[in-house]
């Protein structure tokens, strides 16, 4: 295999278990199943924040989101923070971008440094290190400037379909009962056609562009990113996939009485929220729900027509395929709408990984429970592309042990963390942005979430997988609570930011000694020689 090649694909907002290869019976996706029939399915992956921008950052820089600094969307990546464009242009390859990232640039940085944002390096940083093909991030909203939907506007205009925004009037706009133009923004229109047909709706139109730039490669080494809006919000899916689900079709949602009434302040103030009221109404859950359903049904039979095209082109002798999301989307389970927290429908992802290697033979078809993170792809390309590890910046792994069916030591606890600064809870609690602050620390069976200025919650996925207890103050409990802190502790000593000298460089200093010319502490020249030290040539002692 002379060259390899990644696809990496990403869906927004897409829960694991809404997948038939995960088990899901409500809902059939063969095209993704066909996928993990070719690779291997990985049953317990975290996201290293359950919000897409932080989220984001860290399978695009192989970091923690305290190491990177992006903690919210809309916070920039700080200039000169390396990402998985850059390592992988020192080899040669390109590192290229259909669809979403939410990256907000540095602009600040770039102009302290002197870097215009039209340059070379000015471009690149501004796009997270990614060459960009497309730039899709959805609406085009004066007040939301970093979002993208140029292209894809054009494209609808140059079919028809005009207006001052097409995003907005034909992708996320539907036509009620009697004519009128009813709004994707609310929710009361969900099971509403949009009004772009499905052969030009986002998603379609997406996967056009990400088998235009497959076909187009030549002999240089790639990385595409093909990076979906859906099924993100706006709940609004072209026909048939608006009604092809009802309320019926809907998996019983996943709460209890006891969860609502719950003592812990932060929770409550949670579930207060206007978007978490709006999602836990069972009357807009049951329009909502099948049509988040719709658009995921439209996006496997596009995954449908990417994979003929791997397939009959021959890229499936070369090309690694990843397919997964930036979080889930809790659907009214726990009383929660949007994302958020660390309940395991929105920190919990679906990733499916075939590996064209026949070194990945042993496992094609099978799973695997192995704890993963969001940070692991990065050094897993890095890998199957042939560059070196650069365990010093990537705080991820490379996967290709657990592909390749390899004894290996695995991390033996996942973190995710949340910065709740800007939502309405941390406000209706009283804690200053500075300390609103989330970590979760999950080793498999406990689910333990460090709360900063509040006890932290813990739950038993063992005794209780569907997180409906929460044992956090239970004082049963009390040991287990510890040994996590203890591990979450453990993680915050590590090495989050000496990112410049390789481990490598630091044992070549430390077997050298002081530098050259540097000499501390020798009491005369005899204990100077001794240690293999020479005095300058203009002294005698």
């Amino acid at each position: 295999m002379a060259q390899k090649n990644v696809l990496f694909i990403m869906a927004d907002q897409l829960r694991w278990d809404y997948l038939s290869c995960y088990g899901a019976t409500h809902i059939d996706t063969p095209h993704l199943d066909w996928l993990a029939a070719q690779g291997l399915r990985f049953n317990k992956t975290y996201v290293q924040s359950p919000i897409c921008g932080p989220s984001r950052m860290s399978f695009y820089t192989g970091r923690y989101v305290r190491s990177h600094g992006s903690t919210w969307n809309g916070f920039p990546l700080r200039i000169g923070e390396p990402t998985l464009g850059d390592h992988l242009r020192e080899i040669g390859a390109k590192c290229s971008l259909v669809g979403k990232t939410h990256m907000t640039p540095d602009r600040e940085g770039m102009k302290r440094l002197g870097i215009s944002p039209e340059s070379t390096i000015g471009a690149l940083v501004s796009e997270c290190g990614f060459d960009v093909s497309v730039r899709d991030d959805g609406t085009n909203h004066s007040d939301y400037p970093n979002r993208h939907a140029e292209d894809y506007d054009q494209y609808l205009r140059d079919h028809g379909m005009d207006g001052d925004n097409p995003w907005e009037e034909w992708a996320n706009t539907a036509i009620g009962p009697d004519g009128e133009m009813r709004s994707g923004w609310l929710l009361d229109n969900a099971p509403l056609a949009a009004r772009v047909p499905k052969e030009h709706s986002e998603t379609a139109w997406l996967t056009t562009r990400g088998i235009e730039y497959i076909e187009a490669q030549g002999v240089q080494p790639w990385l595409c990113h093909l990076s979906y809006i859906k099924p993100h919000w706006p709940y609004l899916a072209p026909a048939p996939y608006n009604d092809m689900y009802s309320a019926q079709d809907v998996p019983p949602v996943n709460r209890n009485v006891q969860e609502r009434q719950a003592e812990h302040p932060l929770m409550q103030a949670w579930m207060d929220m206007r978007v978490c009221q709006s999602m836990s109404r069972e009357d807009v859950r049951d329009l909502v729900a099948p049509c988040y359903m719709g658009l995921i049904k439209e996006l496997d039979d596009q995954m449908g027509r990417l994979f003929a095209i791997l397939r009959d082109s021959g890229r499936m002798d070369d090309t690694m395929i990843v397919f997964c999301s930036d979080h889930g989307d809790n659907m009214g389970d726990h009383w929660l709408g949007e994302k958020d927290l660390f309940y395991d429908c929105s920190a919990r992802i679906p990733l499916l990984v075939y590996d064209p290697r026949p070194e990945a033979d042993a496992t094609r078809g099978s799973h695997t429970d192995a704890l993963v993170e969001a940070i692991d792809l990065v050094p897993t390309f890095l890998d199957f592309m042939g560059a070196e590890a650069k365990p010093h910046i990537l705080e991820g792994r490379s996967l290709s042990p657990l592909l390749h069916g390899q004894d290996t030591e695995w991390r033996s606890f996942a973190v995710s963390e949340y910065d709740y600064a800007t939502r309405d809870a941390r406000q209706d609690v009283g804690v200053d942005q500075a300390d609103a602050r989330l970590t979760m620390i999950f080793d498999g069976r406990w689910k333990y979430t460090y709360v900063e200025k509040m006890r932290p919650l813990l739950f038993d996925l063992k005794n209780d997988p569907n997180e409906l207890r929460d044992l956090g103050g239970d004082p049963d409990y009390a040991s287990e609570r510890e040994r996590l802190q203890g591990l979450h502790f453990e993680w915050t000593r590590r090495h989050h930011n000496r990112i410049t000298r390789s481990a490598a460089a630091v044992e070549k200093m430390a077997a050298g000694k002081e530098p050259p010319g540097i000499l501390i502490g020798y009491r005369d020249r005899n204990e100077l020689e001794n240690d293999g030290r020479a005095l300058p040539d203009h002294t005698i002692g």
